[in-house]
């Protein structure tokens, strides 16, 4: 008998935590799926399996995605929880693995609880620590990028109220084009003109200094930096647009966050701004279905809407419409020096929550051949497989491949996926060559590795004087 087939699913906390999510008592949702309370409540405690025709009824009544579904854990994963508990400040308590899977398993809202209260204790620590350095100074209490981050995240980088805007005002933008062919940016700048009486001005970057964008709303005028190439003048072009004409939605979808603070609202509604702007440019029908019958060739897909490769990157992590969905893309973003600035993910992230990626990673390699795809088939501990691509950017989103790119953008699919995905074709998926990677340094356990560049927290080293290994911090 089939392994997999025969295998039990015990979905417990994540099923609890959909009917929360839905505000649904165990009585209402059980008669929503034709069971009894009773043995929804098994369910519930994993005193029961999920069988495969409940699935298929959670799937048609709440329209769940039934692979974020089976993905193991919640927003927080075991492998997040495990890099928490690894952290200096718990040891001596050596948390067993089972423990943290039944905390995210069972517990999901105490295990996000866990996260969050890290996440606010490391960003102090690193407050503090700066304030020392520095010699004292206030710091905000809270870090916008993080909250919104997460925001974004929980709801798989999908907000299908502003797709629905986008396509509709793309729509709208297509109907008034003198020419089938005209250009994106000609037509919001006539759109602009002729509704808000606002003009589009291109200045040199030493007038803008700071800025790439500016609103001036004075003298009407929307000031961009000749800095920026093609596709990103579009963006900002298709950014002022887009608060023009549904400033209102936008305000009242970031009010709706309950945002702790003033900064954490705005940098909320700067991100869902980007997110309809994208919308616009890359409205989901069209971009979804191109994508799928191009194999995700994010080089045509380029061409196609007239964007860059980052921006096209970043729209492939959206694509979860229940009814044409995308292959459930991870992004990430890093500069030179290994800092993130990017994650986000469709579906699950196989990398550090709190660190960086493994630099056995071909994402931190890309700076070696800029502008050039690199792929890459990885396995991390878990025994999940990816397959990923990464290539470099230019930090001021131009265009063209030139020099002086100094960020790297990695995107990549659970390897059942790949496939589907014009990178892969020529590749033996079945018996691929794969390199085992690991979370943050200090988390990961895979000996030896030379790219090590931190020993894993609560192993002995074994530095000795007969012997040298591969490995800058060789342990037992």
């Amino acid at each position: 008998m089939n392994a997999a087939a025969d295998r039990k699913l015990f979905l417990g906390g994540r099923l609890k935590r959909l009917r929360r999510d839905l505000d649904l008592s165990q009585t209402a949702m059980a008669a929503d799926l034709g069971v009894s309370p009773s043995y929804l409540n098994h369910i519930e405690r994993n005193q029961r399996p999920v069988s495969a025709q409940l699935l298929l009824r959670l799937a048609e009544t709440y329209d769940v995605d039934l692979r974020n579904l089976g993905q193991s854990g919640g927003p927080a994963s075991e492998a997040e929880l495990s890099e928490v508990f690894a952290d200096p400040l718990f040891q001596g308590l050596a948390v067993p693995r089972h423990e943290i899977m039944q905390l995210a398993e069972d517990q999901p809202a105490t295990a996000d609880a866990v996260l969050r209260l890290y996440r606010a204790f490391t960003d102090r620590r690193v407050r503090d620590r700066a304030e020392v350095e520095a010699g004292g100074g206030a710091a905000p209490t809270d870090s916008p990028s993080e909250w919104v981050r997460e925001y974004v995240q929980a709801r798989h980088n999908h907000f299908p109220d502003l797709d629905a805007l986008g396509e509709a005002l793309h729509d709208a933008l297509r109907a008034e084009a003198p020419a089938p062919d005209e250009g994106f940016e000609a037509l919001a700048r006539a759109r602009l003109f002729a509704r808000h009486g606002l003009t589009v001005r291109t200045l040199p970057a030493e007038v803008m200094v700071e800025w790439t964008r500016r609103f001036d709303p004075h003298r009407g005028r929307l000031l961009l930096s000749d800095a920026l190439g093609p596709s990103s003048r579009a963006f900002a072009v298709a950014n002022q647009l887009v608060l023009m004409e549904h400033g209102s939605e936008l305000q009242a979808l970031t009010e709706a966050a309950n945002a702790p603070d003033a900064p954490t609202r705005n940098l909320l509604k700067a991100s869902l701004t980007n997110t309809l702007a994208a919308a616009v440019l890359m409205p989901y029908a069209a971009f979804q279905r191109t994508a799928e019958e191009t194999g995700y060739d994010l080089a045509r897909l380029q061409a196609r809407f007239g964007v860059g490769f980052e921006q096209v990157a970043h729209r492939l992590t959206t694509l979860s419409r229940p009814t044409a969905r995308g292959v459930p893309f991870f992004l990430m973003r890093v500069d030179q020096a290994g800092n993130v600035s990017k994650r986000y993910a469709s579906g699950a992230f196989p990398f550090s929550r709190f660190g960086g990626a493994c630099p056995r990673w071909r994402l931190h390699s890309a700076f070696r051949t800029p502008g050039r795809i690199v792929t890459q088939i990885i396995e991390t501990p878990d025994g999940g497989r990816w397959f990923t691509l990464a290539r470099t950017v230019d930090r001021q989103g131009q265009d063209a491949f030139t020099e002086g790119q100094d960020l790297a953008i990695g995107l990549g699919c659970e390897l059942r996926h790949a496939h589907r995905l014009i990178y892969a074709r020529g590749l033996d998926l079945q018996k691929p060559e794969v390199t085992p990677i690991g979370p943050a340094c200090r988390l990961c356990e895979r000996h030896p590795c030379a790219e090590r560049a931190a020993p894993p927290v609560g192993r002995a080293l074994t530095v000795d004087d007969w012997s040298k290994s591969v490995s800058p911090y060789p342990f037992a």
